[in-house]
C-alpha cells in the first residue's frame, strides 16, 4: 500500500519534530515532506524530503508550498507554530492540498489572547483580570484596580512573549516603555506557578480526543526574566475533571462548532484552574510524550485530516502520574512521579 503523504511546516522546530516523530510510532507508514524557512533547522528536520521556503509572512509562501506539494504528491499539511498556522488558515482554499483547522474567524480570535478573553466574559466564563493597557494612566489605573502581583505580556506570540511578573509600577512601567508595549500588552492579575494544559481535537462539533498535562518546570526558566522560557522542561499527566470542564466551556465560548486541535493554558488560583489562552490549530510542543505514553493523538488528528472516520476516544485515557522529561541534546524521559520520588 502506497504511504500517504504528509506536509510539516517549520520541520526543523522540536514541536513538528515531535509531530512527525509521533507519526513514526502509528500503526502505519506515512511518507513525510519537511519544509522550512531557516536553512540550518532544516537540516535537522527528520523528514523523508526537505525543502526551503520564505518565511509565512512573505508573499510568495503559498505560491512556493503549492510548487513543492505539486512535487512531492504531498496530501496533507501540519503547521506547528503560531505564524504558520494563521497564513495556512488565512489561505487555505488556495492550497491544493488538505487541512484540517479551525475557522478563519477562531484561528484570529486565539491567536489574540485578549480577543479570547472578551469571548469568555461575554460567557461569564472566570479568567484572570485582564486589561489592555494604551498609555501610562491606564498603567497607573489598572495596576491599582488589580491591587497585587500582575502578569504582563504580548496579547499575540507564544513562549512566553514580552512577560513580566511584578508587583512595582515603575518596572511595569519601565517594561512597556523598554518594549514599546502601549496598545498591544496586557497586564493581569497574576494567579500561582501551578499551570495545565488540556489538549482537544474536535471534528465539526463533537470532541473526539482529550488528555491533560500539567507542566512541572520551564526548561531554561531561570535565564528568562519573567522565569517562563516557553519550553516546557517537565510535565507530568493530569486527569483533573475541572480542567476538562473549564477547558470545553472556554473552547464552545469562542467557537460553537469547534474543527481540529485547541489546546487550553489554564493557571490555577485557590485549586481552581482559569483559562489564560487558547494554542489553536496546533499541538503543544511536547505532545510525543502522550504518543510514547500510548495515545497518539497526532495520529488521530492526521487520520481526521485525510477523511477517515475515527471512533470517539476517551478523555484523559492516560493514567495519572505519568512524566516527560525533556532538555536541550538530551533524549526525552518517559518516567513517573513515583519513580522519581523514589529514585
Amino acid at each position: 500500500m502506497e504511504r500517504k503523504r504528509v506536509l510539516v511546516t517549520g520541520a526543523g522546530g522540536s514541536a513538528s519534530t515531535n509531530y512527525v516523530r509521533s507519526l513514526r510510532l502509528a500503526p502505519e507508514e506515512f511518507h513525510i515532506i519537511g519544509v522550512d524557512c531557516n536553512k540550518y533547522y532544516l537540516q535537522r528536520a527528520e523528514t523523508d524530503e526537505r525543502y526551503l521556503v520564505p518565511r509565512a509572512d512573505d508573499p510568495n509562501y503559498i505560491t512556493e508550498l503549492n510548487k513543492i506539494i505539486q512535487k512531492t504528491g504531498a496530501e496533507f499539511i501540519h503547521a506547528q507554530n503560531d505564524l504558520e498556522v494563521y497564513t495556512i488558515s488565512k489561505h487555505r482554499e488556495e492550497l491544493n492540498i488538505k487541512t484540517f483547522l479551525p475557522s478563519k474567524m477562531t484561528v484570529l480570535v486565539c491567536q489574540n489572547k485578549w480577543e479570547s478573553r472578551k469571548y469568555w466574559a461575554g460567557a461569564g466564563i472566570e479568567h484572570p483580570k485582564t486589561y489592555l493597557i494604551n498609555n501610562v494612566v491606564e498603567l497607573s489605573d489598572k495596576f491599582a484596580e488589580i491591587n497585587g502581583t500582575v502578569w504582563i505580556r504580548d496579547i499575540k506570540g507564544a513562549g512566553g512573549k514580552g512577560s513580566l511578573k511584578t508587583d512595582s509600577l515603575e518596572k511595569a512601567f519601565n517594561w512597556f516603555d523598554y518594549n514599546n508595549g502601549w496598545g498591544h500588552y496586557t497586564v493581569a492579575e497574576y494567579l500561582s506557578e501551578k499551570s495545565t494544559t488540556f489538549t482537544t481535537i474536535w471534528k465539526d462539533g463533537v470532541l473526539i480526543a482529550g488528555q491533560g498535562r500539567k507542566r512541572l518546570y520551564w526548561e531554561l526558566g531561570p535565564a528568562f526574566i519573567s522565569g517562563v522560557s516557553g519550553a516546557t522542561g517537565g510535565g507530568a499527566t493530569d486527569n483533573d475533571p475541572q480542567v476538562v470542564d473549564m477547558a470545553v466551556k472556554s473552547i464552545l465560548a469562542i467557537d460553537r462548532n469547534p474543527n481540529g486541535i485547541y489546546a487550553v493554558d489554564l493557571t490555577y488560583k485557590d485549586e481552581v484552574p482559569y483559562p489564560t489562552e487558547i494554542n489553536i490549530g496546533r499541538f503543544f510542543t511536547t505532545h510525543l510524550f502522550f504518543a510514547r505514553a500510548g495515545f497518539n493523538m497526532a495520529y488521530i488528528y492526521t487520520q481526521i485530516g485525510f477523511g477517515e472516520k475515527v471512533p470517539v476516544q476517551k478523555i484523559n485515557p492516560l493514567k495519572e502520574g505519568l512524566v516527560w522529561i525533556r532538555g536541550m541534546d538530551f533524549e526525552p524521559v518517559l518516567t513517573t512521579e513515583e519513580e522519581i520520588c523514589g529514585g
